[in-house]
């Protein structure tokens, strides 16, 4: 009797489990992200006037916690694009359309996060990280 009941339960998680990619795929209702944060443009210490490179460790890892991670972690509504560590938003941006998404307009489909945009400073940073070429640290 108790392996016929761990066994159902165990069908219907796996049957709740999406490989979907969309948002029109995933059900449930869209979580709130949490305040994004609020970025400063990275600065070249030895001179402020000098901007430089963005890196996941000191300009984005804050705001993919901040806004996705609440969806694209273990056991959440998007965990089968999870977005916790440096390899994994990295390949978000290269392969699976980060930066279109999180820049679409409020009211668009697909955008994410699926609360809300983010703000545009945050956007731009993540796009800034992309074009110095998606450096960790």
């Amino acid at each position: 009797m108790k392996k016929t009941i761990v066994l159902t339960i165990l069908l219907a998680a796996f049957a709740s489990c999406s490989d979907s990619d969309t948002v029109q795929d995933i059900e449930g209702t869209p979580t709130t992200p949490t305040t994004p944060t609020t970025p400063t443009t990275p600065t070249n210490p030895t001179d402020p006037t000098t901007p430089t490179a963005a890196t996941y460790s000191k300009d984005v890892k804050s705001i993919i916690d901040a806004n996705c991670i609440s969806c694209h972690s273990s056991g959440r509504s998007a965990s089968f694009r999870p977005l916790t560590t440096y390899a994994q938003v990295k390949a978000a941006v290269e392969n699976a359309g980060l930066l279109g998404r999180i820049q679409l307009q409020s009211g668009q489909q697909g955008l994410m996060p699926q609360g809300g945009r983010m703000a545009q400073a945050n956007i731009d940073l993540i796009v800034k990280w992309n074009t110095d070429g998606l450096k960790e640290n």
